[in-house]
């Protein structure tokens, strides 16, 4: 990566505090091989480096990540959600947000430029056994699409109905490390912006990712996580033949986060960044989508019903 690249990426991107610049140096080193395999390397060996991932990662529980908002140069996401102790054993949790993405077009940096995504997700977790987790969920997304040449205008509305399920394992690495790997499957349906077929009928898609935690202190919570997810997926399209799309790697995002909670609330607040690595975009030759991302959580304790 050339100097002016960093200068730019940094200007656009990264310039809302100093803990971006340390998520620059991360991304910088990491940026060429994740390009690499994406390009170069087979199936077989992609699912063995995300295997080597799972060593060394973990997800945070409150932190709601970005979803991927098409090629672009830098994009924003932010979320607002309510996180629920659905009983008094701390093992059941409920998470609702609504959430919104903006994002720049390809020929500039203005990360509020277009309107990219409305997000509606409910979400239900079990601790069902030590350090294992699964979860549930339901969304809603509305997603406005562009043409792919200047001016880049609007083309049409694409609506999106997804459930998923997740597995979790997690790691104790002493008293400020933790590891959490996650597979997630999903079933996403598509319509148009009158509930009428879109191109895509429908897509099954896997998502493995790994997450590094590191608690900075205990003063207001405050950890740093670095992440890198992959993700897979087979399509089924709406034409004459009813053709599916062949199964395979479609992207990769690395992430870091900054998360605290703010002093005598019940609120968190994750500030973060996120490199989204598209196979075959424009984007990816200029290092990726570059997002920055902010979501707030109501932590809500457990009541007991009277």
């Amino acid at each position: 990566m050339n100097k002016a690249n960093n200068f730019t990426t940094i200007k656009y991107s990264l310039c809302v505090s100093a803990v971006f610049f340390s998520i620059l140096w991360f991304r910088s080193h990491l940026k060429l091989a994740v390009k690499q395999l994406s390009t170069l390397l087979s199936m077989k060996k992609i699912f063995a480096v995300l295997i080597v991932l799972g060593c060394i990662g973990t997800t945070i529980k409150a932190q709601i990540s970005p979803p991927g908002l098409g090629d672009a140069n830098n994009a924003f996401w932010g979320a607002f959600g309510i996180k629920q102790q659905l009983d008094s054993l701390g093992k059941k949790q409920a998470l609702s947000y609504v959430a919104i993405g903006r994002k720049s077009s390809p020929d500039h940096h203005n990360l509020f430029s277009k309107q990219a995504i409305i997000v509606l997700n409910h979400e239900v977790y079990h601790s069902f056994a030590p350090h294992q987790q699964y979860s549930y969920a339901l969304s809603y997304r509305r997603q406005p699409q562009y043409e792919s040449t200047a001016p880049y205008d609007k083309e049409y509305t694409e609506q999106e109905f997804r459930i998923y399920g997740r597995y979790a394992y997690t790691f104790d690495l002493g008293k400020r490390w933790k590891l959490k790997n996650v597979i997630r499957q999903e079933f996403r349906k598509f319509f148009d912006a009158d509930f009428h077929k879109a191109e895509e009928d429908f897509q099954l898609r896997t998502r493995i990712k790994s997450q590094l935690t590191y608690n900075l202190s205990p003063k207001n919570n405050q950890k740093l996580a670095l992440s890198a997810e992959a993700l897979f997926s087979i399509s089924h399209l709406n034409d004459a033949d009813s053709e599916w799309t062949p199964f395979g790697y479609r992207e990769m995002r690395i992430a870091a986060y900054y998360i605290l909670t703010i002093p005598n609330s019940p609120f968190t607040v994750d500030l973060g960044y996120m490199d989204d690595l598209i196979r075959g975009s424009r984007s990816i030759h200029h290092g990726g989508v570059h997002y920055l991302a902010a979501d707030l959580i109501w932590n809500i304790p457990y009541r007991k019903r009277q």
